[in-house]
């Protein structure tokens, strides 16, 4: 091997690529299902008389729907014996189609090349909920021999590890609505660091009355729509108010270039970079309010470590949760790119569509984001026929899409903003 072929090797070894999508969301089941989905802007969003019995304002969600004989196309009678933890069953779903979508293989060997980050926000709640009450009635002994590996945070990605003989680091992170972003830039930098070839990125979410509870008591969830559920979630719209909840997974397999080509493997898109950091709830940022100073910071990082111009990006894919904060947040963009009303890009909320899946956003947004790239689209912004007035008043209504729009995508930045103050941003890229 000559010199110019060395550098070649190094540089493909550590350009990062996309070559999996697996997906499971309130709208759609599956890559092709959600694909389609958000093409159209159909919506997730159902009515739970549950929520309505305990008291909740709130009584709509994004919840998706998988019934036993789908369940048992993933996992065993063994494995499915006493189990109860729908964000575990949306993460190995999400996983295992990544995984095979990239056209990997299950094999009985470990693959100490291959790895996985999947995060999480609250695992099992339901499987808490049961293995307590059974403790409280003396019942210790029929707890089951999985209630541990179901109710630990890494139960997610332990299950996953297991399943596909992962062998590379094995992991769990956690950072509210930031997590899925956060795991997508851990594993890149496993991989840039030369110490994977490949891994499996995403997380999910719990759903369901548990898990959403505490957020109806915060008051931050919207109890106007309860007669019309695909009218709820409402980013960037005058009569937003608040978020609409939601559970599910998303899943990314990415690998070094040298890796996928070597595989001759379908790329979907290339992972520039991106940045994580916080706002140190100082300045303004809190608990629940992002610091606007962190969050430009993190969008001129992430396009700095990327190494394009502003101008350059095609699509933004927001965090925008419906909220008062929305025109916060469009704010914070375009000052980070210091763009003027008539050249800030399109933006768009998957929100829309499926709510605020929590722990569980970044990631499938993310495989949203790929699929734009992919068959060059931007979905639809629903609910959003009133756009706010502050939001008018700094970004003109071009540059939020109220049906999908075919163009050429090339560049997409995609944000995410947790509780705790935490902010990440990832740009993906058309490959070539």
């Amino acid at each position: 091997m000559n010199d110019k072929e060395k550098i070649i090797k190094l540089e493909a070894s550590k350009r990062v690529v996309i070559t999996g999508l697996g997906v499971v969301a309130a709208n759609g089941i599956g890559v092709d299902a959600f694909c389609e989905a958000i093409k159209t802007g159909k919506s997730g969003i159902r009515y739970f008389q549950e929520l309505k019995d305990l008291g909740f304002s709130c009584c709509i969600g994004g919840k998706p729907i998988i019934d036993d004989a789908l369940k048992r196309k993933y996992l065993t009678e063994l494995q499915l014996r006493n189990f109860n933890s729908n964000g575990i069953l949306y993460g190995c779903m999400a996983g295992m189609d990544a995984w095979r979508d990239a056209g990997l293989t299950i094999k009985d060997e470990v693959d100490f090349d291959s790895g996985t980050i999947f995060g999480t926000g609250t695992s099992s709640v339901d499987k808490f909920r049961e293995s307590i009450y059974q403790i409280d009635d003396g019942k210790v002994k029929r707890l089951g021999s999985t209630a541990v590996a179901q109710t630990m945070v890494s139960g997610v990605s332990a299950y996953l590890g297991g399943i596909l003989g992962l062998g590379n680091q094995v992991t769990t992170n956690s950072s509210a609505c930031t997590t899925g972003t956060e795991a997508i830039m851990m594993g890149y930098n496993r991989i840039v660091n030369g110490d994977a070839k490949r891994m499996l990125v995403g997380s999910c979410s719990d759903d369901g009355a548990y898990l959403w509870g505490g957020f109806d008591a915060m008051r931050v969830l919207t109890y106007k729509h309860n007669d019309s559920p695909t009218k709820g979630s409402r980013p960037m719209s005058e009569t937003a108010s608040g978020f609409v909840p939601g559970g599910g997974a998303g899943a990314l397999i990415i690998e070094s270039l040298e890796s996928a080509l070597s595989r001759n493997a379908t790329i979907y898109a290339e992972l520039l970079g991106g940045h994580i950091n916080s706002g140190g709830q100082r300045n303004g940022g809190s608990m629940t309010i992002p610091n606007d100073d962190a969050v430009q910071q993190c969008i001129c990082q992430a396009i700095a470590k990327s190494k394009i111009d502003s101008s350059e990006i095609d699509t933004i894919n927001g965090h925008l949760t419906a909220t008062k904060n929305d025109h916060k947040e469009i704010k914070n963009w375009l000052e980070a790119l210091s763009l003027t009303e008539a050249t800030f890009p399109p933006i768009n909320s998957l929100k829309s569509m499926i709510g605020h899946c929590l722990s569980a956003a970044g990631a499938i947004e993310s495989v949203a984001c790929v699929l734009q790239i992919r068959d060059q689209f931007i979905f639809p912004n629903i609910n959003c026929e009133d756009t706010s007035d502050l939001i008018s008043n700094l970004i003109m209504d071009k540059s939020i899409p109220k049906k999908i729009v075919r163009k050429e995508i090339n560049i997409v930045a995609k944000a995410s903003f947790g509780f705790g103050d935490v902010n990440g941003c990832i740009i993906f890229k058309k490959y070539s």
